[in-house]
Formats: C-alpha cells, sequence, structure tokens
C-alpha cells in the first residue's frame, strides 16, 4: 500500500463470480479498462484470484476481485473454488457474470443462494449479448457485452445504485471529540515498529482527527507525563502494548482508550470482543487458543502475537494454555478445537471479513476477543478504556 493510497481494508469489494468461460476477466478488463487479467477462450484461464484497485464513482475507492470459475475441475480446480468462496467473505457486493443466450445453470443458481445466504448484495451481468438476439433477462441482471464494450456504464451504475453510498456514519475518533480539542496519540517505537512510518490504525487516527479540526499531539510513552504537564487533552489513545504504563500516568479525570479498542468498534465487534474478554476467566488449564492476525509479517522475538500475549495470559490467569496461529486471509471454518479466538484488530482486513470471522465463532458458541480489549481486561482497565464508547457502539 502506498502511503497515498487507501488501505485495502478500507475499499469496497466488489467481486466477480460466475463458471468457467462466462467472460468474467473480460468484463473485469472492461470496467477497470486495464488488462489487468488474462483473457483466453480456453476454460479456467484465471487461477487464482486477480485484484485490481481503482475509483468508481460515485462509490470512491474500490477493489476489483476477479474469481476462478466456480465449476473448476480436478484437485486444483477444487483449491480454486475453495479460494473463490474465500474472497465472498469480504465481498460487498458480489457481480455474477453469466451468458445473455442461456438460463442460469445449476451452479450459478447455488451460487446466488449463497450470496442470500450470506447477505451480500448481488447484480447479474448478462454478458456475450453480441452472440443472440434472443436475452434471457434475469432479475436483478444488466445486459453486457465485454467484447463491444455495452452496457459497462450501466453495469457500473447498478453497483453503485446496490452499495448506495457506501460511507460509514461511524468514525474511528471523530465522534469522540469537537473542533479545537486536543488528542494524545501514544505511538511507541520499538523493533516491532515499521520502519519510517506509522502502523494504520495510527494513520487512520491521525488523519480522522485532522479531519474533525482538531488537534493531534504524536508521541512515546516516555513523553507522556511531560506532555500532559504542558496540556491538557480531550482523549488520550494508546497503542495496546504500553496499556498499563500509559493508565499509571494519563489521570481518571481524562479520558483513555486504545486504537485497539476504536477500530473494535469501528468494524462494528466491540461489544463482541468485551463480552468474551470476560470469558478469559473461564478458561481452563490446557485450554486451546487460536490466535488470528489479519497480516502477514516477520515474526520477531517480541512479537506480540506469538510472544507477548501467550506470556500475559498465562500470567494472568496462572495456566497454560496450547496456543495456534494464523495469519493473512487463512482463517479455519471449524473452530469447534477451539476454547477462546484471540484476534487482532483487523486493520488490514475489510469489515465485511472481520465480521465473517466473528460471526463464524458465535455460530459456534467459541468466544472471541481482539488484542486491545484482552490487554486492558488482563490489565483491569477495560471498564475505562471503553467508557467514551458506551451509548456510541
Amino acid at each position: 500500500m502506498g502511503l497515498n493510497s487507501t488501505p485495502s481494508s478500507e475499499r469496497i469489494h466488489i467481486g466477480f463470480f460466475g463458471v468457467r468461460n462466462a467472460g468474467k476477466s473480460s468484463l473485469v478488463n472492461r470496467i477497470t479498462n486495464q488488462d489487468v487479467s488474462v483473457v483466453s477462450d480456453v476454460k479456467g484461464t484465471t487461477t487464482d484470484a486477480v485484484k485490481k484497485s481503482m475509483e468508481l464513482l460515485p462509490l470512491g475507492a474500490v477493489e476489483i476481485i476477479d474469481t476462478p470459475g466456480i465449476d473448476d475441475e480436478g484437485e486444483l480446480g477444487e483449491k480454486r473454488v475453495q479460494s473463490a468462496n474465500k474472497i465472498l467473505n469480504m465481498c460487498d457486493i458480489a457481480v455474477l457474470v453469466s451468458e445473455a443466450q442461456r438460463e442460469l445453470n445449476t451452479a450459478e443458481n447455488e451460487l446466488i443462494a449463497i450470496f442470500k445466504k450470506r447477505n451480500i448484495p448481488y447484480l447479474i451481468a448478462l454478458n456475450k449479448s453480441d452472440l443472440s438476439k434472443k436475452i434471457n433477462n434475469a432479475d436483478n441482471s444488466v445486459i453486457v457485452s465485454a467484447k463491444d464494450n455495452t452496457g459497462i456504464e450501466e453495469l457500473k451504475e447498478a453497483i453503485s445504485k446496490a452499495l448506495g453510498t457506501a460511507k460509514k456514519e461511524i468514525k474511528l475518533v471523530g465522534d469522540f471529540i469537537v473542533e479545537n480539542d486536543v488528542v494524545i496519540l501514544v505511538t511507541p517505537i520499538d523493533e516491532s515498529a515499521p520502519k519510517g512510518r506509522m502502523i494504520l490504525p495510527q494513520q487512520q487516527a491521525i488523519r480522522d482527527i485532522i479531519d474533525s479540526n482538531a488537534i493531534c499531539v504524536v508521541i512515546q510513552p516516555e513523553q507522556l507525563e511531560e506532555t500532559l504537564n504542558k496540556i491538557k487533552p480531550a482523549l488520550v489513545i494508546t497503542d495496546s502494548q504500553v496499556f498499563k504504563k500509559v493508565m499509571n500516568i494519563v489521570p481518571e479525570s481524562i479520558p483513555l482508550t486504545s486504537f485497539s479498542i476504536l477500530l473494535a468498534r469501528y468494524k462494528g465487534f466491540l461489544d463482541t470482543a468485551v463480552n468474551g474478554a470476560f470469558k478469559i476467566d473461564d478458561l481452563k488449564d490446557g485450554a486451546k487458543i487460536l490466535i488470528s492476525e489479519g497480516c502477514t509479517h516477520h515474526r520477531q522475538c517480541e512479537d506480540i502475537g506469538t510472544v507477548k500475549l501467550p506470556k500475559w495470559l498465562e500470567a494472568y490467569t496462572v495456566k497454560e494454555f496450547n496456543f495456534e496461529f494464523s495469519s493473512g486471509h487463512g482463517f479455519p471454518e471449524d473452530l469447534s478445537e477451539y476454547d477462546f479466538i484471540l484476534h487482532c484488530g483487523g486493520c488490514m482486513l475489510g469489515d465485511k471479513e472481520m465480521l465473517y470471522r466473528m460471526n463464524l465463532a458465535n455460530e459456534q458458541g467459541i468466544p472471541f476477543s481482539n488484542y486491545g480489549t484482552v490487554i486492558a481486561y488482563i490489565n483491569g482497565i477495560l471498564e475505562r478504556s471503553i467508557e467514551i464508547t458506551k451509548d456510541r457502539r
């Protein structure tokens, strides 16, 4: 992600699905005005999901995803189908690409049933309208021809209409501050901090504070006491790893929370994370805990997910647990073997994918929480850290 680009997690994800050779890739190339996907008359040319970030007015920043055919065959084909299904977890809207000259087939109707089951808005793009005068209209459909470049603008308009403005009413920080408020961000620079840049939640918080016409002061933990002697902020937001240290410095009269807790509220799973944190005390010795991160990065000796959190959890409970780890878009669908799911803040995952993971855990009765909420809980400051979010969740 470039410094000036909208992160993937904040883009609207539009997935193109269908059987092999329906013209998905050709249609994606027309919509993006680029040769994003390889096009061929040979079935199954698209073997892996292909993504393209762009601006689509009036929606704004979107990510277009071209997926393999849902009727792919063989062992490799089955894996490609599974990959296409996983893409659904992150989609804000799905476009089923079919052929205008025929009725929808069984595989396509099954896909529509999945869209409906997962409450994913969808459209049907009836492609190859240039090949036949007889068009088999379907509900919720747009007639297009990737070859003749017809119906493309109508499809874009239909996508925009189906999603509405797609703007979040909720803000990361702006809901808690007013113009000219001072907000202090406590951002430790240690071995795990990326060189030469801020991590994504910090970038987003800074931008949201600026957009709110408030004043943003960014410091390291060692500078907090001196900073508070000079200014009285309306809010202090800290990295979860230094929660305890910051709590002991910031007076009770000043609201205090973390990037992770604000992100959980922003993505819509704070209540679940808080309720999950309370379940830590119920974990038995030898319990199996899945710690999941939405991004992949080089593990370091003091990595928060694989090193610090396991130590803190065992120290707090005075128990020993079995830990497993997942990262990136890999997340098990069957969670029955786990007693607790501990997730990162999900800054690199879209809202749909994060909520999908949360719902999987809820449906299977597995407590689900995130790093910052759990860290606040085991340090005895959860109530204080979520105080500002009450009545605003």
